[in-house]
């Protein structure tokens, strides 16, 4: 079958990609970001008529999504399940994807090119190289930006790029971070600090806080294939996703940027509240489903949900835990959401993995689960829900051999040949990178764990 191309376009994008400049760059173009950012971009572009915000996409590690999309001049589908029939819609705003392990000295040199004012990034919480709340300069590949290498971590690509540029830049993270815009610059001074010179165009740089929600599971085979009848050409770049999108952008860019409130963001002066709702209600949820879905023998996330003990825990953990420790922004009703969190986990059309989910908890945890727990002990409470989430992981890291997580070696080592739950819980918590003192120390959460641990390996 011809492939998607330029020539080849059966369902023509909503702009003209051919009219496009870029002006944003966009670091880890997953299929997160095809079906997301680049989604809103194209429609705010449909909505103002401005052709200056075509996206240029850098893969972090392989060359698959430049192999991808280079032969279909970078169109792509967005296919949309729902409870309906599915849609599909060609998407022309990524004009170009270079692959940094590649050739780094390209993105540093797009990035500081004068046309660029806006980069997002899309690397997933462990692509940022911290450790705590501060960069991780121990990390080799850190260190081998800072040496002067051509940069291959975000970081260094950033830092670079700041270093050639006159002009100031907006920096919007779109990763599940707490604070994400805050916390990049913290990671950038620290880098500039190591490095012993700040670039002028760095006083000036902006780096909002951003919140993104879609459901984007991986493309499958079958995907590809209902792609093709529904397109009449192949597409091997189509990305799936479920008919929800939400961004909300805190309102603080350095200089031109796309009027992305036209394309269906929010723009707001605080995106915390918005924030916490989301990493606390929909993500903890969804890895908590992810562990106890993955130990059940669940493939995927609809499965778990639909398990009327899961589902049940997963309203109880949001009610009970969650929802207690959250200040709703303006026209947010949190019982609401949670029962349209839920509503979109059934999607049976959406074959989220658990385990794909379930990858690299121990970045997910602190940022996800570890904060209501916390505020739960302060106000006095028994965490009991939300314990549960946790001692799910616990058992998850136990009982996978493969496990996927960049601390996979120190958290295997650490549980190697244990089978007493108390142990168990003892070896994880002491995990430094993960659990803090406090939690450490927290005979209630130590007890919950255990008694969860116990529950969970008894009847495994």
């Amino acid at each position: 079958m011809t492939r998607l191309s330029l020539t080849n376009l059966p369902v023509a994008p909503a702009v003209d990609p051919n009219a496009l400049s870029v002006g944003i760059v966009h670091l880890g173009i997953g299929a997160f970001h095809r079906a997301h950012q680049a989604v809103v971009t194209e429609r705010a572009a449909v909505a103002t008529g401005e052709t200056r915000w075509g996206i240029t996409g850098v893969s972090q590690r392989s060359a698959t999504v430049r192999d991808q999309l280079a032969p279909q001049d970078g169109l792509y589908s967005v296919l949309e399940r729902g409870l309906g029939d599915p849609s599909i819609q060609v998407i022309g705003s990524v004009r170009d994807v270079l692959t940094a392990p590649e050739d780094p000295e390209a993105v540093v040199a797009r990035i500081a090119d004068p046309a660029v004012s806006v980069v997002t990034l899309t690397v997933t919480e462990k692509g940022y190289r911290a450790a705590s709340d501060g960069l991780n300069l121990d990390d080799p590949e850190i260190q081998a930006d800072l040496a002067g290498r051509p940069p291959r971590t975000v970081i260094g690509q950033l830092a670079a790029a700041l270093a050639r540029r006159d002009e100031s830049l907006t920096i919007l993270s779109c990763d599940n971070l707490v604070a994400n815009g805050p916390f990049l610059r913290k990671l950038m001074v620290d880098y500039f600090d190591a490095l012993g010179k700040v670039p002028p165009a760095f006083e000036a740089t902006r780096f909002p806080a951003g919140m993104v929600d879609r459901i984007v599971p991986a493309t499958t085979a079958a995907d590809r294939d209902e792609a093709a009848r529904m397109l009449g050409v192949r597409d091997e770049a189509v990305v799936v996703a479920e008919p929800f999108l939400q961004w909300v952008i805190e309102n603080d860019f350095a200089g031109p940027r796309p009027a992305w409130e036209r394309g269906g963001a929010v723009l707001t002066a605080d995106v915390a509240p918005w924030e916490q709702a989301k990493l606390r209600m929909l993500n903890a949820t969804h890895s908590m489903l992810a562990y106890l879905g993955a130990l059940r023998g669940y493939e995927t996330i609809a499965e778990a949900v639909r398990d009327e003990e899961l589902g049940g825990l997963a309203r109880q953990l949001m009610t009970d835990d969650v929802i207690p420790t959250l200040t709703p922004p303006d026209g947010l009703d949190l019982p609401a959401y949670g029962a349209t969190v839920l509503e979109r986990f059934e999607n049976p059309a959406l074959k989220h993995r658990t385990r794909q989910v379930a990858m690299d908890g121990s970045v997910k945890l602190p940022v996800r689960m570890l904060g209501t727990v916390r505020d739960r002990l302060t106000a006095g409470a028994e965490p009991h829900t939300i314990s549960l989430a946790v001692a799910a992981w616990m058992v998850y890291v136990l009982r996978t051999p493969d496990l996927d997580d960049p601390q996979a070696p120190r958290l295997q080592s650490a549980v190697s040949g244990i089978t007493d739950p108390t142990k168990l819980v003892d070896a994880l918590l002491s995990i430094d990178t993960i659990f803090t003192p406090d939690l450490r120390d927290s005979t209630v959460f130590r007890d919950l764990l255990t008694t969860h641990t116990t529950a969970l390996l008894h009847h495994l």
